[in-house]
């Protein structure tokens, strides 16, 4: 062949490869496009798929914001919205279904319900769903936008109720709450909500979420009794200037029986009614003041003086106030050993010990405590074990209270430390002797280099008896020598650590199941002059918790004043609702552990 014609040949043949290529390549790159994960396709090929829900829903997720909802942004409920909607294939959860309408109204009403939990249904945007409602059913198929708008945003709603209801509005540890984090996930929202809606229980959801402790329970229901108070009973402005005593005059008796039979402090007696001199206060309508006193935490001895007069006043709104806050503080509680407790209530100066954390009976150890100044040194909140328990402690010193309160004695009387039976030491550790005193070590004591330490016996600042569950804080329970503080009403005069009434009874409590321990042994111990350590066989959980609204032992609500100001920060935090991290509740796998905190 000549070159001539082979040249002719070889252009034919290259045409005729550029036409089949471009015949076949459209398809050959359809088939390489669907042989590769979704992930691996170019951002402009998800954009231009075909329309339908699932794109939208995809979208919506992806975008983290909802135009439909009052908190418009939802990064923090995003993965359980993704998890929801994978489980549907990323099709609609709640319409375009033949039970549409019937599901909705049933999650709208589960929405409504808010209120009985101490939530607001407005956080989760209930009536604007439910103006919406109709509309959306209306909605034709390939309205696929407005379709996936308002089915995500139920879900988000759903989904927000459900997160605040098992967990909270609030993370504790924001506050300076410092409760343990939940080790683990243990509930499955977005599979909870399938199923329920399979099942048709969606409003059986919030039993198998809300908080199983019987203290929450009672406040629920306590939470419905008040509020009715508070809508249909008159509010008391009792103004009485000096101390009322019974059998005085006060022209607002009336209104005083009138309020305490309201509030069912008072029983419905004709003979109260005091028709012969209504401004007398008897000796019957102080048992009722008695009552109500005991209630909120004051001194129950019938006369009405300044406290009992605010108590009295106080909008019965307020009431209901304190209750739902009490229930948001115990959804932040992680699952708690349903064996041996001891609970501390600061706000009620009070500590129960419980054989089982949902014991309720007048069986139960309930004793009076002494906790930290409310100006200067609060008693943290926390959770904590208690290890072990020493009988006639040291007391070692904290460097705040040997900077601010012992050495400006010092200086002026050589003698204190002598005097208060304190000592001099290097470190704090067993048979380490005592430095004396003099100017050098003075200026080491200043600087921080020394350390003081109280020797057990009579005058000891913890008694004869110590109780330690190690703790960031640096605070334990133990005895003190000043007994007369228990008999105040408000009891906030430590350091941070919690007195207690009754160290023996407590020792008994925490030494029960201990060989060779009983009361004849642990009275020995809290008498002889030498320091013993006893280690727990088994370590007791510690909670210090702050809560106004509180069920005592014999199934009675009482209130407290909030001496720390805790309530007012918990109301500010809820008055900016935002979705609460997941993050924040669960032990992060890089986090550091407590006993390496401790140490």
């Amino acid at each position: 062949m000549t070159s001539a014609k082979l040249a002719v040949t070889n252009t034919q043949r290259r045409n005729k490869l550029k036409k089949t290529i471009s015949h076949y390549m459209p398809r050959l790159l359809i088939f390489l496009f669907m042989a590769l994960p979704m992930q691996a396709l170019p951002a402009e090929e998800t954009v231009n798929q075909e329309p339908g829900i699932a794109p939208e829903i995809t979208a919506i997720i992806a975008a983290k914001q909802h135009p439909y909802l009052m908190l418009s942004n939802f990064p923090n409920r995003t993965d359980d919205l993704d998890a929801l909607y994978k489980l549907s294939n990323r099709q609609l959860l709640w319409l375009g279904n033949a039970n549409a309408e019937k599901n909705i109204t049933d999650a709208l009403d589960l929405l409504a319900t808010a209120t009985i939990h101490g939530l607001k249904p407005k956080n989760y945007d209930t009536e604007t769903l439910r103006q919406k409602l109709q509309p959306a059913l209306k909605l034709k198929a390939d309205a696929y936008k407005e379709l996936a708008l308002y089915d995500t945003a139920l879900s988000i709603s759903l989904l927000r109720f459900l997160h605040d209801l098992h967990y909270g509005r609030v993370n504790p540890q924001g506050i300076n709450f410092n409760l343990k984090l939940r080790e683990k996930k243990l509930i499955d929202l977005p599979g909870m909500i399938k199923n329920s809606l399979a099942q048709n229980t969606l409003g059986e959801l919030p039993l198998s979420l809300e908080p199983k402790l019987k203290q929450y329970q009672k406040l629920k229901q306590a939470l419905t009794d008040y509020r009715q108070l508070a809508a249909n009973v008159v509010p008391l402005k009792l103004d009485i200037k000096e101390t009322l005593h019974p059998g005085e005059n006060h022209p607002q008796i009336a209104e005083l029986r009138q309020f305490l039979t309201a509030i069912g402090d008072l029983p419905e007696d004709k003979t109260v009614n005091n028709a012969d001199n209504p401004t007398l206060y008897t000796d019957t309508i102080a048992a009722g003041v008695k009552k109500f006193q005991k209630q909120h935490g004051l001194t129950a001895d019938g006369h009405i003086g300044k406290g009992s007069v605010s108590a009295l006043n106080t909008p019965l709104s307020y009431r209901v106030t304190q209750i739902e806050l009490a229930m948001e503080r115990l959804r932040w509680l992680p699952e708690l050993n349903v064996g041996t407790s001891i609970i501390v209530n600061i706000p009620a100066f009070q500590l129960w010990a419980f054989d089982a954390i949902d014991q309720t009976n007048a069986d139960i150890l309930n004793m009076r405590v002494v906790v930290g100044n409310a100006l200067k040194t609060q008693t943290p909140v926390l959770m904590a074990e208690m290890h072990f328990i020493d009988f006639m402690p040291y007391w070692n010193v904290p460097y705040s209270i040997i900077k601010n309160e012992i050495l400006p004695k010092l200086i002026h009387n050589s003698n204190y430390l002598n005097k208060e039976n304190m000592e001099m030491v290097s470190v704090f550790r067993d048979g380490e002797k005592p430095t004396a005193f003099n100017e050098e070590t003075m200026n080491l004591l200043k600087e921080g280099k020394l350390r003081i330490r109280q020797r057990p016996g009579g005058k000891n600042a913890l008694g004869r008896v110590k109780f330690i569950f190690p703790n960031k804080d640096d605070v334990y329970l133990h005895d003190t020598p000043a007994n007369a503080l228990f008999s105040k009403s408000r009891r906030d005069f430590s350091h941070g650590c919690v007195r207690v009434a009754n160290p023996q009874k407590l020792a008994e409590f925490a030494l029960k199941n201990q060989d060779n321990w009983n009361a004849e042994t642990i009275q020995m111990a809290m008498n002889t002059p030498k320091m013993q350590r006893v280690i727990l066989k088994k370590p007791i959980p510690v909670l210090f918790f702050y809560t106004t609204a509180f069920f005592d032992q014999y199934d009675n609500l009482e209130f407290y004043p909030d001496i720390y100001g805790h309530d007012a920060v918990l109301l500010g935090a809820l008055s900016k609702p935002d979705d609460l991290s997941d993050q924040a509740l669960f032990i992060s796998t890089n986090s550091t552990s407590p006993e390496a905190v401790i140490k």
